[in-house]
């Protein structure tokens, strides 16, 4: 038996976002060494190996308070606490859904390291203007272009070939 697809609740989403420039999703406690991390293997024994913030792949242990109430799957965004007399192991602390992982891609507070979930605004903006319709290239009326902008003529490269002999 197959278990679900965990899916993003696109009205909690829009509630989250809603809420301003406030963050309204638990951030790990720097002042406790905690970081953000994707959980990369699901290895058994409670047991992930995770891939964090800072570029270490990292050993963790799902402590038996959370494997009871929460599934931890390949590809999650979790919080994970390095242990300090071993680098290289660390305990998972929390684990964030589907929905929570594409606000916090949103509002940019992943590194990119651990953003796999969404955009950033960067990104959204770049998107937003692609789509935008490009300004006409001829005016109506006649009217020519300024003299400031004027375009530059493609060069033709004579060692490339040109496209029609590729079909003939």
């Amino acid at each position: 038996m197959a278990r679900r697809e965990e899916t993003v609740d696109t009205e909690l989403l829009a509630q989250l976002e809603s809420s301003g420039d406030r963050i309204r999703v638990p951030l790990p406690k720097r002042k406790v060494n905690e970081m953000f991390a994707i959980a990369d293997q699901i290895l058994g024994g409670r047991r992930v190996r995770s891939i964090c913030e800072d570029g270490e792949t990292r050993l963790a242990r799902i402590p038996g308070k959370m494997r009871r109430r929460q599934w931890v799957r390949e590809g999650d965004l979790i919080v994970i606490q390095p242990w300090e007399f071993q680098d290289e192991k660390a305990n998972v602390c929390m684990r964030y859904t589907k929905t929570q992982s594409l606000y916090l891609s949103r509002k940019g507070a992943l590194p990119e390291i651990v953003d796999l979930f969404g955009m950033t605004r960067e990104d959204e903006a770049a998107q937003l203007d692609e789509e935008a319709p490009p300004p006409e290239a001829e005016s109506e009326g006649g009217e020519e272009e300024p003299a400031g902008e004027v375009e530059e003529p493609i060069k033709d490269d004579g060692d490339k070939d040109d496209i029609d002999s590729f079909f003939g």
